[in-house]
């Protein structure tokens, strides 16, 4: 990176903010949503309603109203969000995540929150749950799409529901029910994928798998190993089976040898998995899916049960590229430690159900944001060189959210330092990636396994 770059952030966020514009009917509105984006972006240790209005030399309840009552559109934010995805970064080899992840709170007034499964904590917490759709081209990744879960207990509760400010149409439905409601939005808003992946809460639901197929759209997805069917089409009154009891007798596992796959190349070096898979029938009727067994040649008692609609041979689907697609959901978690990391996603101190969605709607904006500008910028990268990450472009934006009000002189100094200092990490993370990778290699050869002779999960260009 390069002092111009830096220099240039201001500009560059006024152009892809007027992308937005008609989405608010005052420029005060507009005012706010640049305001907000910039404390997103900032260094600022929390980045909800108060320090980001504080920083901004505003009355917090400024902020507080534009996120709660303020006259603005926030779906059609989020709509054109996907659009601009759907259109700037289409790809044939695009991958659609499903996921959901929870953020802790306290008390009980603020919009759906209950005791749950919180991934944010690892454990059973009072907190609020977002479904969350998720989009992957190459070394491009962004969210595409946010929805608050709507327990019973508070769809139920007219009194609670008023409070909250949760509109008559919101109704409980399941997690899965709100995933294929979004991927429908995404197709309607032009984004197409080649294929969508989830783990194996959303691959266990038969109706979750019925609503993609539905939907005419391809997936590849986790699922559990109690998992039930068959390995070829069953008779009348014959019982499916679990899927890790196939995989233990069945005779089309028990005759396959285990083959090894290098699925992709991470920043601690190759990743390689063992691999057995089989046509598979999860309902006597239906057409042939397939079954992918992984298991980790560094830990043989991590296996991963794999399930798509997609059979090798036909319409030029292979089996690496199905385990390329497999073992493609960590760039939605990288998503969220992004977003809740450094952008404040789940910094938010509002309780109704408009501020909730309008809140993770801007995080959104804010990662598009930054994820534009690194897939542009790191498209010019010098030879030996990485790409620059997502976090050095937001702490780049931060810089110039800091400085941008001194005198020319101190900004320069400024400017030249944090170029200076982006650059350091970028060589810095380069000679760690090569570290981690030697470290790999002698662990994989201490394994017998020779990873320049196996075959790469990674698709051509």
């Amino acid at each position: 990176m390069d002092i111009g770059q830096v220099k240039g952030m201001g500009k560059e966020l006024k152009k892809f903010l007027g992308n937005f514009a008609d989405c608010f009917g005052r420029y005060t509105t507009r005012e706010n949503l640049k305001i907000y984006i910039e404390g997103q972006l900032s260094d600022l240790p929390r980045k909800s309603i108060e320090p980001i209005a504080l920083a901004a030399d505003m009355e917090p309840r400024t902020l507080q109203h534009f996120l709660s009552k303020a006259p603005w559109d926030e779906i059609r934010l989020r709509d054109h969000m996907q659009e601009m995805v759907a259109e700037e970064h289409a790809h044939p080899q695009a991958i659609g995540i499903i996921d959901d992840s929870g953020n802790p709170k306290k008390g009980q007034k603020t919009a759906a929150v209950q005791r749950q499964w919180c991934g944010n904590t690892g454990k059973i917490d009072n907190c609020v749950v977002g479904v969350h759709l998720g989009y992957v081209v190459k070394d491009f990744q962004c969210l595409l799409d946010s929805e608050l879960y709507l327990p019973r207990a508070w769809a139920e509760d007219p009194e609670r529901r008023k409070e909250a400010g949760i509109p008559d149409e919101a109704e409980y439905r399941k997690k899965t029910t709100i995933a294929l409601g979004q991927v429908a939005r995404a197709l309607d808003h032009g984004i197409r994928v080649a294929a969508w992946n989830f783990d194996e809460w959303y691959g266990r639901d038969g109706e979750f798998l019925d609503g993609l197929e539905g939907l005419q759209q391809k997936y590849l997805g986790e699922i559990p190993a109690n998992f039930t069917g068959w390995l070829s089409l069953p008779s009348a009154g014959r019982d499916a089976s679990e899927v890790q009891n196939l995989l233990s007798y069945s005779r089309n596992f028990q005759q396959q040898e285990w083959q090894r796959f290098r699925i992709k190349d991470g920043e601690k070096g190759p990743q390689v998995w063992e691999v057995k898979a089989a046509t598979f029938y999860r309902k006597p009727d239906q057409i042939p899916h397939t079954l992918i067994v992984a298991r980790d040649v560094v830990s043989s008692q991590k296996v991963k049960y794999f399930l798509s609609d997609m059979v090798p041979g036909e319409a030029g689907v292979t089996l690496d590229w199905l385990l390329w697609v497999a073992f493609s959901r960590w760039p939605i978690e990288r998503c969220f430690e992004l977003g809740k990391r450094d952008l404040g996603m789940d910094h938010f101190e509002v309780r109704t159900w408009t501020a909730i969605h309008r809140h993770w709607y801007i995080s959104q904006l804010s990662q598009l944001f930054c994820a534009r500008l690194r897939r542009c910028w790191g498209e010019t990268k010098r030879p030996g060189t990485l790409y620059l990450t997502v976090e050095q472009i937001r702490e780049a934006a931060s810089t110039w959210v800091a400085i941008r009000m001194l005198p020319y002189s101190a900004r320069q100094i400024l400017y030249q330092r944090v170029a200076k200092k982006i650059s350091y990490y970028q060589r810095r993370n380069l000679q760690a990636r090569k570290s981690h990778t030697k470290t790999t290699l002698r662990r994989l050869r201490k394994l017998g396994i020779k990873v320049s002779r196996l075959k790469s999960c990674v698709p051509s260009e």
